[in-house]
């Protein structure tokens, strides 16, 4: 059991209500520093009303207590979450200046997710896949902030990425948990990963 001093987010008697119907009751979960939690369930069950609640975006439907205690909260959306007429490079550019992370690790990020040579096109002219690495490059800025006590918040991260990108970023996530973050994330794919993992399973769904 987790010393709740230690956690960096603790979750108290949360729940999460929509049209009426408990999606979650008396959630009680604390989140500490190499920690990674997958949250699971069926379409509808509110596995992105719960995770966007750890991330303090939304309050809709729910009661009980959230404290994020982390030096670092980012979140990433289940979307590409980017502005299409920018390039990557000044996608990242504008979060960095956002997070307050340091710009002089953009091409390593877009070189990681393997976007070095389309840095400098309108993210409207990528493919699915690539604008979704433009958004997880994000991670790697994150990463290189070198805030160890970081907690990243992931919805289906694995989503329009290949086999290549899905190992590139499961390796990812195992480095932020090993130098002493968290990660948090939905999925329906087998993470092939060897380090522990929690899962937090939601019923309900449609």
């Amino acid at each position: 059991m987790t010393d709740a001093a230690d956690a960096l987010i603790a979750v108290r008697g949360l729940g999460l209500e929509r049209g009426g119907k408990a999606l979650l009751a008396d959630l009680d979960l604390d989140i500490a520093a190499g920690h990674l939690v997958l949250i699971e369930g069926p379409n509808g069950s509110g596995k992105t009303t719960l995770l966007r609640s750890l991330a303090g975006l939304s309050r809709l439907g729910l009661s009980g207590r959230i404290e994020a205690r982390c030096d670092e909260l980012l979140y990433l959306g289940h979307r590409a979450g980017i502005k299409q007429l920018l390039t990557p490079r000044e996608n990242l550019a504008w979060a960095c200046r956002s997070q307050g992370w340091d710009p002089v690790h953009i091409d390593s990020a877009l070189d990681r997710v393997g976007l070095s040579g389309r840095a400098d096109l309108l993210c409207q002219h990528l493919s699915a896949g690539q604008q979704r690495r433009v958004n997880l490059a994000r991670l790697h800025l994150s990463f290189d902030a070198r805030h160890k006590r970081s907690l990243w918040l992931l919805d289906e991260p694995f989503t329009a990425i290949d086999r290549g990108g899905v190992a590139a970023l499961t390796d990812t996530m195992a480095q932020q948990v090993r130098r002493g973050g968290a990660v948090v994330l939905t999925s329906h794919q087998d993470l092939p990963l060897d380090i522990p993992l929690r899962r937090v399973v939601l019923g309900g769904g449609r």
